[in-house]
């Protein structure tokens, strides 16, 4: 027998011993009336010197009798209903306790994970930490969890549009679309293994970039603890001037100098002996690009924008008919200088395998 069985068992019991109590009263109420009677009548009959001494004082004492057990009886059912009241509160806690041993979901989902089968013990109580006993997944509505450090978390905001490269399918070449859906306020306990402070980021993937993966039958295209990359497009802009990133690169002002000046290589040296003396700090560091000026390198100064990845925008003038040009690395960072000969490279050609 269950522990709630055994208190409703409990509780009707105390009904029944409440409707025996009120049984009783009822008796001891009808017994109280009869020897008021006999007692009025009696004494009467003893004032009119009918009935001995006697037997007065014998319906006095039945008459104090009948009363006492009349209260007793009142005493009795009002003790009967607070031991109903009790036992039904007893009851009401044992289904309390029984309905704590279900864990209901508060999502519709998928188990992806079960730790704890059925006859297995869990701790549950207030002075430990709960058992993890299993896992729901939302497979419909997936999130990818990403640590931002504290230099790029300051650009992010809710709503902010998200590349999403899932390792899973970047053999297809395939990646999807989300949104940040949830900044942490607060940075990890843990930093990364460089020391950098971390924060949190949620993105939600949205369904509608994978609708053509559901479509080929496969209704849940991603499972909980696949790895992911995420590009996060803090800040757009359209119809703008941007050419390759690698295009753009730095230079001091005293290399500037140098190029701009007609004077001997005497002064020249003397320049450089000044420029040499200069500290890292001083060094003026002006952002520039090389263009093909028919076979000839010329520097243009400029002012950038924005940026991903691969482009960056430029905000000051440039000729849309400029021919800027983008490499070999190693040349336009370090080695170009404005006055070089240069020859524009042709497209190679793809060779077709022969069968």
């Amino acid at each position: 027998m269950s522990f709630v069985q055994r208190a409703e068992a409990s509780l009707n019991q105390q009904k029944a011993n409440l409707l025996s109590t009120k049984s009783s009263l009822a008796r001891s109420e009808a017994t109280f009336e009869r020897a008021k009677l006999d007692f009025e009548r009696n004494k009467k009959l003893y004032n009119e010197d009918v009935i001995s001494t006697s037997e007065w004082e014998l319906s006095k004492q039945n008459f104090k009798i009948a009363q006492n057990d009349l209260e007793s009886a009142k005493a009795s059912v009002e003790a009967s209903k607070y031991v109903v009241k009790s036992s039904r509160a007893s009851l009401v806690d044992a289904k309390e306790n029984l309905r704590k041993t279900s864990v209901l979901s508060p999502i519709s989902g998928t188990v992806s994970k079960l730790v704890v089968k059925k006859g297995e013990r869990v701790v549950g109580t207030s002075q430990f930490a709960g058992t993890e006993m299993l896992r729901i997944a939302d497979l419909n509505n997936m999130e990818v969890r990403v640590d931002v450090n504290e230099n790029d978390i300051i650009r992010i905001s809710l709503g902010d549009t998200a590349i999403i490269d899932v390792d899973a399918y970047t053999h297809f070449g395939k990646k999807f679309k989300g949104v940040v859906t949830k900044i942490a306020s607060t940075a990890k306990d843990k930093v990364s293994a460089d020391a950098v402070t971390e924060f949190e980021v949620k993105i939600k993937i949205l369904p509608s970039s994978y609708a053509d993966l559901k479509a080929d039958g496969n209704h849940h295209p991603f499972k909980p603890g696949m790895t992911a990359s995420v590009d996060i497009i803090t800040k757009t802009k359209a119809n703008i001037r941007a050419v390759p990133l690698a295009a753009v690169t730095v230079r001091t002002a005293s290399e500037l100098e140098e190029w701009s000046s007609d004077e001997d290589d005497t002064k020249t040296k003397r320049r450089s002996r000044k420029k040499d003396e200069r500290s890292d700090e001083e060094e003026k560091k002006i952002e520039l690009i090389f263009v093909n000026d028919n076979g000839v390198a010329k520097v243009v100064k400029v002012e950038t924008g924005i940026s991903d990845y691969e482009n960056i925008e430029i905000i000051s003038e440039l000729s849309d008919s400029a021919q800027v040009i983008i490499g070999p690395f190693i040349a336009v960072s370090k080695r170009l200088k404005d006055g070089d000969l240069v020859k524009k490279a042709e497209k190679k050609k793809s060779k077709k395998s022969k069968n």
